[in-house]
């Protein structure tokens, strides 16, 4: 329980200097943009290769992997099907954008201190947050580029695209050199660790800032509509995943991970995305909020139930 708290309580004081370096004026008016910009084209590029360097792929391909990934595609298609019969009319950008807050979860910053306060280990994320990385990350960049320049989404254009996407790059740069067992001379892995440490900061601040100069939560127009993603990614996701978890055979701790693992809250990556591409930045921004104060309650009530059903 206290491993839930602490994870939240991080990202949210981080948040925070965002929003009072906001207030009191210390960065400029472009600073969200600059900050999200480091984020996606030089940090986080870093960082997924840091990651990826160090992971087997024995904990890539495993039954976690796939109820995350089946979890994944069944929100999905649950928020398409309700985008389709609710507002008919949403752009293919904001489907897009709306999709990953809605199935993207926050594994990285918050994943895994609760991986390993909640879960005693944090190899228990390692599998959603490579599923994510690997397989989604550079489908929806692909589908993002091909949409930014106005073109319909095809496979050639998608493989093009995710090949020059700085995301992609570095997740599987990072791959390659655990499938090869190649290490990086200090020289190279001392900045490359440097560079990967601004990620999460710099996305979190720009997530501040974002919150004090833009309009209040779920107050505009977009309100139901970040209510739906949220409802999705709080309560559908991780119960979608206790099912696909069972009819797999997962059990015991197996079992516990990708439930909680589902239940963590939209990814900070998604307002950089949106930042990056000019699609929906305010319910980006709104479902990350509103998701990250819902999830806190919702992983302690997972806790307690886990809890209660292990000592019956």
């Amino acid at each position: 329980m206290i491993g839930v708290l602490e994870g939240f309580a991080t990202i949210a004081i981080v948040v925070a200097v965002g929003w009072l370096l906001a207030h009191f004026r210390v960065l400029g008016d472009g600073a969200e943009v600059s900050l999200s910009r480091l984020a996606f084209y030089v940090a986080s590029p870093a960082l997924l290769l840091t990651v990826m360097q160090g992971t087997t792929l024995d904990r890539v391909l495993s039954t976690n992997l796939v109820t995350s990934l089946v979890s994944f595609v069944l929100v999905t298609l649950c928020y398409l099907a309700i985008v389709r019969l609710r507002w008919p009319a949403t752009s293919f950008g904001a489907q897009l954008i709306g999709s990953l807050s809605s199935a993207y979860v926050n594994a990285g910053n918050l994943g895994i201190p609760i991986a390993l306060y909640v879960l005693g280990n944090v190899a228990w994320v390692a599998p959603t947050l490579l599923m994510q990385l690997l397989i989604i990350t550079p489908v929806y960049m692909a589908l993002f580029d091909s949409d930014a320049r106005g073109e319909q989404p095809s496979l050639l254009r998608s493989a093009r695209g995710a090949l020059g996407n700085p995301i992609t790059l570095g997740a599987l740069a990072g791959l390659l050199l655990a499938v090869f067992d190649v290490h990086l001379p200090r020289v190279l892995s001392a900045p490359v660790e440097m560079l990967a440490a601004m990620a999460v900061p710099a996305m979190l601040v720009a997530f501040g800032i974002s919150l004090r100069r833009g309009p209040r939560p779920v107050t505009g127009q977009t309100a139901k509509h970040v209510w739906t993603i949220v409802t999705l990614k709080t309560v559908v996701m991780p119960s979608i995943a206790l099912g696909v978890g069972l009819a797999l055979g997962l059990r015991g701790q197996g079992l516990f991970a990708v439930v909680v693992t589902a239940a963590l809250p939209t990814a900070q990556n998604i307002f950089v995305y949106a930042v990056r591409y000019g699609r929906e930045v305010g319910m980006a921004r709104e479902a990350i909020f509103i998701s990250t104060v819902i999830s806190v309650p919702v992983i302690l009530a997972i806790a307690a139930l886990f809890h209660l059903v292990a000592g019956a």
